[in-house]
């Protein structure tokens, strides 16, 4: 079975993001919708997926859960989230029924659009990050 490089990359890049938590709450309205734009696209990536590997396979979803539980989310931003992935799911799955070239290439252009909004977003943590760490950043002198 062929394996896309691009979705080893992706989630690459997804575990990195999740590897520095970040609480939702003090994120900046942007990032909190780009968690959303993520959790939807993980969600169509998890229906494509489980066409062309089964009902079984739930390599996307465990990514999702990690994804909540390191944002460590308030309930209703949690529930968001949730609805979120739920949406996407159920987009991709009602459009791709069944594993072929069509459902491959949503596959890989879902895994593009997930792999942009991570680096986004963990372009974002790293700026927080590098000013937090760096007091003389913050002095007015």
């Amino acid at each position: 079975m062929l394996r896309l490089p691009l979705l080893a990359s992706g989630a690459a890049l997804m575990v990195a993001l999740v590897a520095a938590p970040a609480l939702a709450q003090e994120r900046a309205p942007e990032e909190r919708q780009r968690l959303l734009d993520l959790a939807f696209t993980l969600g169509e990536s998890h229906a494509l997926r489980q066409v062309c590997e089964g009902a079984n396979d739930q390599f996307w979803r465990s990514r999702m859960v990690r994804l909540t539980e390191v944002e460590q989310a308030d309930q209703a931003f949690d529930a968001q989230l949730r609805e979120r992935f739920n949406t996407g799911f159920a987009a991709r799955q009602g459009e791709f029924p069944v594993c072929d070239a069509s459902s491959r290439k949503a596959e890989q252009q879902s895994a593009r659009k997930g792999q942009a909004l991570a680096l986004r977003l963990s372009q974002s943590m790293r700026a927080v990050h590098h000013v937090a760490a760096d007091p003389e950043a913050l002095s007015p002198n």
